[in-house]
C-alpha cells in the first residue's frame, strides 16, 4: 500500500523535480547537437549532480531512462515525480519515459537482473555502428555508454589482431574491434540471453559469425581450456561485473578478491606483446597488479571517460592498459 505524502514531503519532492528538470534541460541543450553530429544516440544527462537528488538520467534516441539509487528511506512516489519532470523538460511523451530502480550492493551485479518481459527493442547508433537496447526489462539496457571512448580505443588498435572479449555482454566491444579490422574474435559470456543479444548486434552490423565467434562459458573455465589448446590473442578486453555467482555450479566471483587470479589467467592466453584493457566500475576497487607477468602497465581512466560522464567525484569506471 502506497503511503500518502505529507505536505512538507510533497513540497520537497516538487522542488527537487523542478531542480532536476532545469538541470536536465540545460545539459541536453549543451550536449545533444554535438553528439548528433557524431551520430551518437545514447548519452548521460544527469548523475547525482545534486546530492539530495539520487537519480541518473540517460537519453536513448529520443527516449529517457530515469533511475533512482534507492535507499531504505526511499518512497515510491519519488521516482515517478522525477521522471515526469525530466520528460516534460525535454517535451517527451509518457511512453518515451522509462523508470528504473537501482539497489546499491546487489551481490550479483546488475547486468543480468531482469524484471520485465516486454522484449521491446530499440535500435540506437554510436557513430557508424548500431546496437539493440531494451529500456524496459533489465536494470541495464544492453549498451554501457560510459565505455564509448574505450570502444574507440579498441577499434583503433584492432587491425589484423585476434581479439578476446571476456564478459562480452551484448558484444559492443567486439563490434568495434571488427569494424577496426580485427582478423578474428571470440566473445565470451555465461549468459545465453546476452549472447543471443550479441548475435543480433553482430547481424545488425554485418559481422560474420564464422570469423567472430560467440562462446557461452564461465570465464575461468574458458581461459583454462584456451590455455590447454594453445590459443593466443593479440588484444583483449576484460570488463567483469563486480560480483557474480553461477547458479548451476555456485561459483562466486568477487572482483576485489579475484582480479589478480583472473588477470593472470588472461595473460596466459595472450601473445607476447599483447595488450589487455582491464576495467571495473567497482567504486572501492583497489588494484593488485604487482605480481602479474606483464611488461608495461598504465592507468588510462581519464582518457576513457566521455565528456557526459566527466565531473563525478569518483569516475564511473577505472581502466588500465597492460602489455604482456
Amino acid at each position: 500500500m502506497m503511503t500518502t505524502l505529507d505536505d512538507t514531503t510533497r513540497q520537497r519532492f516538487e522542488n527537487q523535480a523542478r531542480m532536476l528538470a532545469n538541470r536536465v534541460r540545460k545539459r541536453f541543450n549543451h550536449l545533444h547537437r554535438r553528439f548528433a553530429k557524431r551520430g551518437i544516440d545514447v548519452f548521460r544527462l544527469y548523475d547525482v549532480d545534486i546530492p539530495e537528488i539520487r537519480a541518473v538520467v540517460d537519453c536513448y534516441a529520443g527516449h529517457l531512462v530515469v533511475g533512482e539509487y534507492a535507499r531504505r528511506q526511499s518512497l515510491p512516489q519519488w521516482l515517478p515525480l522525477m521522471g515526469a519532470a525530466a520528460a516534460e523538460a525535454l517535451g517527451l511523451p509518457p511512453e518515451k519515459l522509462h523508470l528504473k530502480t537501482r539497489v546499491a550492493g546487489a551481490q550479483d551485479g546488475e547486468r543480468y537482473r531482469r524484471f520485465g518481459q516486454s522484449e521491446s527493442r530499440l535500435v540506437v547508433n554510436e557513430g557508424d555502428l548500431s546496437f539493440l537496447v531494451n529500456l524496459e526489462d533489465f536494470v541495464d539496457t544492453g549498451l554501457f555508454a560510459d565505455h564509448r571512448e574505450t570502444r574507440r580505443m579498441v577499434r583503433e588498435a584492432a587491425a589484423g589482431k585476434t581479439f578476446l572479449n571476456l564478459y562480452a555482454y551484448t558484444g559492443a566491444f567486439t563490434c568495434y574491434a571488427a569494424r577496426g579490422g580485427a582478423a578474428a574474435s571470440v566473445s565470451v559470456d555465461r549468459s545465453e540471453t546476452v549472447l543471443n543479444w550479441a548475435r543480433e548486434n553482430f547481424t545488425l552490423n554485418g559481422l560474420a559469425q564464422e570469423t567472430h565467434r560467440l562462446v557461452q562459458a564461465e570465464a575461468f573455465a574458458f581461459l583454462k581450456e584456451e590455455k590447454r589448446r594453445g590459443r593466443r590473442y593479440h588484444l583483449a578486453v576484460v570488463d567483469p561485473p563486480s560480483y557474480s555467482t553461477t547458479r548451476n555450479r555456485n561459483i562466486a566471483f568477487d572482483i576485489l578478491k579475484d582480479h589478480p587470479r583472473l588477470l593472470r589467467a588472461v595473460v596466459e592466453v595472450m601473445q607476447p606483446g599483447g595488450v589487455i584493457l582491464f576495467s571495473t566500475n567497482h567504486q572501492a576497487f583497489v588494484p593488485r597488479f604487482q605480481h602479474l607477468p606483464i611488461t608495461a602497465l598504465e592507468e588510462i581512466t581519464a582518457a576513457t571517460i566521455p565528456e557526459d560522464y566527466a565531473g563525478r567525484k569518483r569516475p564511473i569506471h577505472r581502466c588500465w592498459r597492460m602489455t604482456v
